[in-house]
């Protein structure tokens, strides 16, 4: 053997023998890229984004000027429009989270508690098939179903209807559909640890299905459903490009991205605000239990 790979191996060992009974220092190399990556890559452009919120632009160059100013965050709450955007956006992400609770539920159950196993993976794989397309294609192909010549239309005309056109209820429609796969997984885990004996019990004390379903089932499962939530109700509040397809109504995401280029500290201090709005959101869903099975 040659003094190189001599070398190379009790360098190796070295290394063994420094790791060697010491798990603080196993963990710390393990997750010492991933932790340092989460503080600058993510933490650190979030601190970016909210110290550019204080800043301004000169009415008259255009220039960015890099001081401490409230101004962005007084207009926010001072303009009337910026009041409007905020509303409509957080109100469709509402309506989306809870119609999708609605639909996801009855599915996941079903494949939690009564199909079998091949049904059950038949469903996981038509959950995850969309999930496989494009996000722009899946929009597109909205955008021409629910157009005046697409297929709502058509399928609804025989019937004296018409579909609902561009606007907030065809964001509604798509978001709803894009986000239902979120909605589905966790509550189908959260199903799933729930044991048989638990809802048997249930029955054999008397307990009526809705009974069951409010006392045991739901309880159980609600944590799952605040999981799945939270990834609908964010991904609605910052999508731009289903709101900017379909409608011509603006959204957070539309008013950032147009102010970007123009007014970044504008477009920074707007960003904040699905921000508050997510904390607060877990904040209220902490306060009612939610993680507390977690």
């Amino acid at each position: 053997m040659s003094t190189e790979a001599v070398g190379r191996r009790s360098a190796g060992r070295r290394l063994a023998d420094l790791f060697h009974g010491r798990p603080r220092l196993q963990a710390g190399a393990l997750l010492g890229g991933p932790v340092a990556w989460l503080v600058i890559g993510y933490l650190g452009s979030l601190a970016v984004l909210l110290i550019s919120g204080f800043w301004t632009v000169d009415a008259l160059s255009g220039e960015l000027v890099q001081g401490l100013s409230l101004e962005n965050f007084q207009t926010l709450l001072e303009e009337t429009v910026y009041k409007d955007i905020v509303l409509r956006t957080v109100g469709v992400a509402a309506a989306v989270t809870v119609t999708d609770a609605l639909i996801a539920f009855p599915i996941a159950f079903y494949m939690a508690k009564l199909a079998s196993r091949r049904a059950r993976a038949m469903l996981l794989v038509a959950i995850l098939l969309p999930l496989w397309s494009s996000y722009l294609v899946k929009v597109l192909s909205w955008r021409t179903m629910l157009s005046s010549d697409g297929v709502v239309n058509w399928a609804l005309e025989p019937f004296g209807l018409h579909g609902p056109g561009f606007g907030i209820t065809a964001v509604w429609l798509v978001m709803t559909y894009l986000w239902l796969p979120y909605m589905i997984l966790p509550i189908y885990a959260g199903l799933e640890r729930i044991p048989d004996s638990m809802i048997s019990a249930s029955e054999d004390l008397g307990a009526s299905p809705l009974t069951t379903f409010r006392r045991v089932i739901l309880p159980l499962s609600f944590p799952a459903v605040v999981a799945g939530s939270i990834f609908t109700f964010s991904l609605t509040l910052g999508d731009y490009i289903t709101p900017r397809m379909v409608s011509n109504d603006q959204f957070i995401g539309n008013v950032i991205f147009n102010n970007i280029s123009t007014n970044l500290p504008l477009a920074s201090a707007l960003a904040m605000v699905p921000i508050v709005v997510m904390v607060g959101y877990l904040l209220v869903a902490r306060k009612m239990g939610a993680f507390e099975h977690v």
